[in-house]
């Protein structure tokens, strides 16, 4: 007899993300000023993810109805864009380098399961996004992913492995296309 899923089963007391405090403020601030269109001003929103820890470089943009799950797992460098719909899913640690754009509605998810086992366990591994990287709108970078130098990631593709600095990467799975070539 084959063995099933059993989410009844499930436990995750190892993932230990915050107080229940600590996560009840985040949320209702992100539903309120991140996840909404009410507040448009990247500056307020740089001052509060550092409030919550995260850490923030210089002229940072952050466009209007983006979710970030934990700041408190979070590291954006100078000159990146974030754009509007991103979801920033950060059970673990998100870094983001310098001069980065992670154009709408694309997702940086670092929580995934493991199907093979019947409890569904809980598994967490961070997202690197190095200097000069493009996620498109709409793509997906998978949990424990590293998106090197220049590397691009086009509109709709799904990132399940690690990108390859100054190429330009497609597909359902991402595979490489070309050189990215900057004039």
């Amino acid at each position: 007899m084959r063995k099933t899923t059993d989410l009844s089963a499930f436990r995750n007391h190892h993932f230990k993300p915050g107080g229940f405090l600590k996560r009840g403020i985040w949320y209702l601030v992100n539903f309120m000023i991140f996840d909404s269109a009410w507040i448009p001003f990247s500056y307020l929103k740089v001052l509060i993810l550092r409030f919550f820890g995260a850490k923030v470089g210089k002229h940072v943009v952050i466009k209007p109805n983006v979710n970030i799950k934990y700041p408190w797992f979070l590291e954006i460098g100078n000159h990146t864009w974030i754009g509007e719909k991103v979801w920033i899913d950060n059970l673990g640690k998100v870094s983001i380098g310098d001069n980065c754009c992670i154009s709408q509605g694309a997702m940086l998810l670092t929580g995934n399961h493991n199907y093979k086992k019947p409890t569904f366990d809980l598994v967490v591994e961070p997202i690197h996004l190095e200097d000069g990287v493009w996620v498109g709108a709409q793509s997906v970078v998978c949990p424990g992913v590293r998106c090197e130098n220049h590397s691009v990631l086009t509109v709709g593709s799904v990132a399940t492995r690690n990108l390859k600095s100054y190429s330009i990467h497609q597909g359902n799975p991402a595979k490489s296309l070309k050189s990215r070539e900057i004039h």
